[in-house]
């Protein structure tokens, strides 16, 4: 897909695409006349990106992070500074804390669902 493409289905700017391809975060090939094709996986790529920046990494830690969510074992621990490692325990919380928020919702809903659907079939 071409940049235009890939920036509305993550809704990026073109300009932010391209800073992550020169920070190494996604890549892109080149088609025969020079544009940029992205390939699929850059739409889950970005979206990756954008949830870590979010949680206040630096894109030179992201770079780092990225490999291990394809392949878990491709850990990169260089630049793994105490700050750095803080503020990926404290996203770690943040998420963790979310999914028990998720898990108790959909159960709320689902028991919810239950006691209608039984009202609805008495």
């Amino acid at each position: 897909m071409r940049i235009g493409e890939l920036a509305e289905r993550t809704q990026t700017s073109r300009r932010l695409l391209r800073y992550y391809e020169e920070r190494g975060l996604i890549a892109s090939g080149r088609n025969f006349n020079g544009w940029r094709s992205y390939d699929e996986r850059n739409v889950d790529r970005v979206h990756q990106i954008r949830g870590l920046l979010d949680a206040g990494l630096p894109t030179r830690v992201i770079r780092q992070i990225l490999p291990c969510l394809d392949e878990p074992g491709a850990i990169h621990v260089s630049d793994a500074s105490p700050e750095i490692i803080s503020a990926l325990e404290r996203e770690r919380d943040r998420m963790t804390e979310r999914i028990r928020s998720l898990v108790r919702n959909r159960d709320a809903v689902a028991a919810y669902l239950a006691t209608v659907r039984d009202a609805h079939a008495a």
